[in-house]
């Protein structure tokens, strides 16, 4: 037995070292430093208040997502006439605005942060575009209610998107069209834009204050 682990060994030593597993390994390493994914401590500034808004806004994120799995398993319109249906959709709705506010509050506290600093540019943009992104999910999401309110909503916007020339594509007066934007695609969009933005934060550290000496 001793001699069939010998050869084992001798053999794991001989394959080569451009495996497809010790690549995707190395670029994880790369891509998160070591004990950077889920550190167990933070510098001391992280202790401020503005530093919170970042994990609300994720964390009302799940909430919106879940509760829109709760919606879609029951249709498009079971939460008109369901007490179940109207609880849901409440926590949905407030659930949402909470994401925006959380949003909005994280989005200009890094402002005035300058939070760019230090390589952190592309963790900006991705915050940005994920805000962006975040507003056609709500509007799409007014769109797809199944009520009146939806059908005044998209016959006012149809002008204005008719006018930037993306109506053909993008039709407000469609409702199929704009549940599956609401549902599938910009969702999609957000994770995976909110799953870089997480990456390169936990990659390059959060943005200290701007006053904030070396080594704190």
């Amino acid at each position: 037995m001793s001699g069939a682990g010998a050869a084992a060994r001798r053999e794991t030593a001989r394959r080569p070292a451009d495996s497809w597993t010790r690549a995707l390994r190395e670029r994880i390493e790369r891509t998160v430093p070591p004990g950077q994914a889920l550190p167990d401590r933070q510098p001391v500034f992280v202790s401020s208040w503005i530093y919170v808004f970042g994990v609300l806004t994720v964390a009302s994120l799940v909430v919106v997502v879940a509760t829109g799995c709760v919606l879609a398993v029951g249709g498009v319109a079971w939460w008109h006439v369901s007490s179940l249906g109207h609880f849901v959709n409440s926590l949905h709705l407030w659930s949402v605005e909470l994401f925006f506010g959380f949003m909005v509050i994280h989005l200009w506290g890094k402002f005035w942060m300058a939070a760019w600093r230090g390589g952190r540019l592309l963790t900006w943009v991705t915050g940005v575009i994920a805000f962006v992104t975040s507003i056609g999910t709500a509007f799409t999401g007014y769109l797809s209610q199944s009520n009146f309110d939806s059908q005044w909503i998209s016959a006012e916007a149809k002008d204005g998107i008719n006018a930037i020339g993306v109506g053909a594509w993008f039709n407000v007066l469609n409702p199929g069209q704009m549940l599956l934007w609401h549902v599938v695609l910009l969702p999609l969009a957000i994770g995976l834009i909110t799953v870089l933005h997480v990456v390169l934060v936990r990659r390059h550290g959060v943005v200290p204050p701007i006053d904030a000496r070396d080594g704190e």
